[in-house]
């Protein structure tokens, strides 16, 4: 099986940028960085909770472009100008013959990865952020970028008690 990669690469780029069931433009969690002196752990208070950041687990279902790379990067990038973090690098990998697609990226503020199944209409997501970056920010992008039918989402609150 021939498999092609592609490596994308963007550096100083500034600062551009519970279990939940279907996506409902819903009121959006509060995220408050911990401003404390002492620390410079970009810990954040989410809903009143303090922790390294938000997990996102995004499922796409019934979701379109999933083979297309360039769109592909395009969504990330504008996911990562929505969120307000900074990015670092982007990686993503086309496998061939079914054009999936498995990539992620990299932030300061942590990352978002992206592996599809376009053969299924399936993409999975991660978007895991600290500090000041707003994740959720990132799903009405996934929205319009995937136009997908049905989103799943899942919330893990990491470096709870740290």
């Amino acid at each position: 099986m021939r498999q092609a990669a592609l490596l994308r690469s963007d550096k100083g780029l500034g600062t551009p940028g519970t279990d939940r069931k279907k996506a409902k433009p819903a009121k959006r969690p509060v995220i408050v960085p911990v401003n404390d002196d002492d620390r410079k752990d970009h810990f954040v208070l989410r809903n009143g909770v303090r922790c390294a950041g938000a997990h996102l687990i995004v499922d796409l279902y019934d979701a379109e472009r999933l083979d297309d790379i360039d769109h592909i990067e395009s969504v990330l990038r504008r996911a990562v100008t929505a969120a307000k973090a900074t990015l670092l690098h982007i990686h993503l990998h086309h496998f061939e013959p079914n054009g999936g697609v498995s990539g992620v990226a990299v932030l300061a503020e942590s990352h978002i990865s992206i592996h599809t199944w376009p053969e299924n209409g399936f993409a999975a997501l991660d978007v895991f952020m600290c500090g000041k970056a707003d994740p959720d920010a990132c799903i009405p992008i996934f929205r319009e970028g995937f136009r997908p039918k049905n989103v799943v989402l899942g919330e893990n609150l990491r470096g709870r008690g740290a």
